[in-house]
């Protein structure tokens, strides 16, 4: 983590610098992170909510105002991340000094009578982060969703289900009770690759047995 560590104490490449800024315009433009707010960061174990944990922790040093990072990861019983990986993201938060809060939970849920796909499974997930929020009074969830993600699901839309549509920067839920709010809406995919790459972010991410059912990784090069 000395990597990580060189860029917590504030030896920020220009590159760096300049990712974190852009995601901070994105913030800014979208209205999507305030003052005071507590945002929980839905944590995958992939390169782009770890990422996101640490852009949103970078930014903190400059910002004339404060917010509190909540990262939630989200683990299937199922199909649990292996204790090896799941330490060195443990430890990769407590670089950044976040408290890791580790969801055990059923990737099959009961109210899916037996069907699934990546669509159900992506609504489990984000209903345990509503859940969450509710719980817990808050009102954000940032997720690692990049500009490749949008267009790509712009894609799926179009080509497979007939309409026009993709994912929000900033998508209100519950009569804007809770927002789920998008930092990475305007970074390709290969910048957060390399910087994932270059400072030794410890991603990783269940094997999923559904993988080759997914649209998205068919449409990937």
């Amino acid at each position: 983590m000395d990597k990580i560590l060189e860029l917590i104490n504030g030896n920020i490449p220009p590159y760096v610098n300049r990712l974190v800024k852009a995601i901070g315009r994105t913030i800014n433009n979208y209205s999507m992170i305030n003052n005071n707010d507590k945002v929980i960061v839905g944590v995958s174990g992939g390169k782009d909510s770890l990422f996101l944990s640490l852009a949103l922790s970078l930014r903190l040093k400059w910002l004339p105002i404060n917010y509190k990072i909540i990262p939630v990861m989200i683990n299937w019983n199922e199909h649990s991340i292996d204790n090896e990986s799941l330490d060195k993201i443990k430890k990769f938060y407590d670089t950044l000094s976040l408290d890791l809060i580790i969801k055990n939970e059923d990737m099959y849920s009961r109210g899916f009578k037996g069907d699934f796909n990546c669509y159900l499974c992506s609504r489990n997930r984000r209903r345990v982060l509503f859940d969450f929020a509710r719980e817990n009074n808050i009102n954000s969830i940032a997720l690692g969703h990049h500009l490749d993600d949008i267009v790509e699901t712009c894609i799926i839309n179009t080509s497979f289900r007939g309409h026009f549509e993709s994912m929000k920067p900033v998508q209100e839920f519950f009569n804007g009770k809770i927002k789920i709010v998008r930092p990475l809406a305007q970074i390709h995919e290969k910048a957060i690759l390399r910087t994932a790459n270059n400072y030794n972010l410890p991603y990783s991410k269940p094997v999923c047995p559904h993988e080759k059912e997914n649209i998205r990784g068919k449409l990937k090069p």
